[in-house]
Parts: C-alpha cells; sequence; structure tokens
C-alpha cells in the first residue's frame, strides 16, 4: 500500500519529521521563504500539507486537487477559506490545547509589565535617569485586586482567567459569544454584556480568533467606553483591532497603557507611532515561542495529519470543517 504524499512547509524538529515518516511519504521546505507559486507546484501531487498561516483559497485548491489535508501549525486558521475546502471536503485542523499556558503566561507578563511600567523603567535606570530613591512619577499600578475583562472565553482565555482569579485575587468578567456557566462555577467569574466588561475593567484582554465578525471588534466606540486608567492587552490577532483607534485612544489619554504581542501589519512597520510611546509593550508575536511549546505544536500538528489522512479521527479538525 502505497503512503500518502505530504508536503511540509514549517520548520519541524527531527523527532517530528521522523514520526511522519513512519507513515507518509514527505517532502519538506528547506527554505521557509518559499514562494507561493512554488509552494502550489510542489502541493500537484500532495494528499496533505503541513504549515502555518500559509493562504488556503480558490487559486491553491484548484491547482492542488489530490489535496485532502491541511495541519496549521497554529491555532488560529484565518487562513483558511473555509467555504472553498468544505466544497472539496478537505479536512482542515489546528493545535488547539497546545499553547493555552503558555499564551497565558505572556499576557500576564504583558499585564505586568504595563501596569508595573517594566520595560518603561528598565529603560530609564539604563540611561543613567535614576538620581532619587523614591520617585512619585515612576509609580505604577496594581494587578492584585483589580478587575479583569476577558473578551472571548476559549481555552487561552479560561487559562487567563485561572490565573487572574486564584493566583492574583482578581475580579473576572468576561464576554463570549456563549455563556460557560462550568467556567463561571469553577473559577468565580462572571459573564457580562461587551459593553459592561468594557466599562468596568482596569485590565481588557482580547482573544478572539480573528472571523469577519471579530475583524475591528475593538475600535473607536468601544475605547471611548474603556476607563481612562484601563490597560488594554491583545495577544490574539492584531487586525481584531483597529490599530488607528487604539493610537488615538492612547494618545488622547482615553486609555492608560497597552501590551501588544501582535499589529495590524507584521513584522511592525518602523515608523509605527505604537513603537514611540512609553505607555506600550510591544513583543514580537512570541505567544507560543518556546522550545517545549513549539514541540509541542509540532507534534499535534503531525498527529493530526498522519490521523486525517490515515482515515483516523483526526484530534483537532476545525469546527467548521468537522463532518456532522
Amino acid at each position: 500500500m502505497n503512503k500518502p504524499k505530504v508536503y511540509i512547509a514549517k520548520f519541524i524538529p527531527q523527532e517530528v519529521e521522523d514520526y511522519i515518516a513512519q507513515y507518509c511519504d514527505y517532502e519538506k521546505c528547506e527554505d521557509e521563504d518559499i514562494t507561493r507559486e512554488q509552494l502550489i507546484e510542489k502541493l500537484k501531487d500532495k494528499d496533505g500539507l503541513l504549515a502555518s498561516g500559509t493562504r488556503i483559497d480558490e487559486e491553491l485548491l484548484e491547482k492542488a486537487q489530490k489535496l485532502k489535508v491541511v495541519s496549521n501549525m497554529s491555532v488560529g486558521y484565518n487562513n483558511f477559506n473555509l467555504e472553498a475546502m468544505k466544497k472539496r471536503n478537505i479536512i482542515g485542523t489546528n493545535v488547539a490545547g497546545s499553547l493555552d499556558d503558555t499564551v497565558a503566561d505572556l499576557i500576564f507578563g504583558l499585564m505586568l509589565a504595563c501596569a508595573r511600567r517594566i520595560t518603561e523603567l528598565d529603560r530609564y535606570v539604563k540611561a543613567g535617569k535614576w538620581k532619587k530613591d523614591d520617585d512619585l512619577d515612576l509609580y505604577g499600578a496594581n494587578v492584585h485586586h483589580s478587575t479583569l475583562g476577558i473578551i472571548g472565553m476559549g481555552r487561552i482565555g479560561e487559562a487567563v482567567a485561572k490565573r487572574a482569579s486564584l493566583g492574583f485575587d482578581m475580579k473576572v468578567l468576561y464576554y463570549n459569544r456563549s455563556r460557560k456557566p462550568e467556567v463561571e462555577k469553577k473559577l468565580g467569574v462572571k459573564y457580562c454584556s461587551m459593553e459592561e466588561v468594557l466599562k468596568a475593567s482596569d485590565f481588557i484582554v482580547i482573544m478572539t480568533p480573528l472571523t469577519e465578525e471579530t475583524h475591528h471588534l475593538i475600535d473607536e466606540a468601544e475605547f471611548n467606553i474603556m476607563k481612562p486608567n484601563a490597560i488594554f492587552i491583545n495577544a490574539s490577532r492584531g487586525k481584531t483591532v483597529n490599530e488607528k483607534a487604539l493610537i488615538e485612544a492612547l494618545q488622547s489619554k482615553k486609555i492608560k497603557a497597552a501590551g501588544l504581542d501582535v499589529f495590524d501589519v507584521e513584522p511592525v512597520q518602523a515608523d509605527n507611532p505604537l513603537l514611540k510611546m512609553d505607555n506600550v509593550v510591544t513583543l514580537p508575536h512570541i505567544g507560543s515561542a518556546n522550545d517545549d511549546t513549539r514541540f509541542a505544536m509540532a507534534k499535534l500538528a503531525a498527529e493530526n495529519l498522519v490521523k486525517a489522512l490515515n482515515g483516523e479521527n483526526a484530534p483537532n479538525i476545525v469546527p467548521e470543517l468537522k463532518q456532522e
């Protein structure tokens, strides 16, 4: 029996590559800067693709007619044209669950860095500006016993809520498409409308996937109803927020600070005003970036690919592509 043919368009550890080799004939990308045209050419005789962020659309699927499975090595799957994939019965998977705690840790790092002005004051000390022991101008804000609002109570949202409620004694409010009574009971969090969350929270964390509905979910109107001392955190996708509205909110002091792991354009442009603001902590989209987590993501992506190609139940088929 011939093994299915797959293309690996993302760097994965050798151990994971060896796992795929047991079940599939594979070819891998030696240079992650491969052009789209080159990738499409590689996919013409392939049954499966392991990638991260590759746009899966009509153009690609029309030319990669043998393709049966696309395994995303990421949680987000806004790169999938779901209708085009559904029409061709193509299975799409992600790695939900493999990075929840790692991203939640980073979100708390951003909250602490913004509230206690850690990166700003690190630069202050290194620049030789520290001249006296106690300077009121250097004071920050507490995280503990404050109010956290979470927009999007998925797995990562739950992990953030757990840290906030049980570790920092925070009051946690949340807004989600569907209410989660079991999470409310377990963690003592409170379900509210999005407007209520935005009005009442000292920290606001957005953790929604990027869809047509969540594009610019946080816009000028949303910033206008936040507290002036609110700290806004985005570690989801840059386009869930209108970046121009965020910049204006920070410049006009509608909100106090922001911690960002994602941007509208990535890598972030050098002339982006956010990079000049002391009250903004900027990270290079590193939510899941550590060796253990990236290994777990690669292994799960490989398992999704292999199981789906061999007719088994893949553990992480994205909801919209699950068979009824």
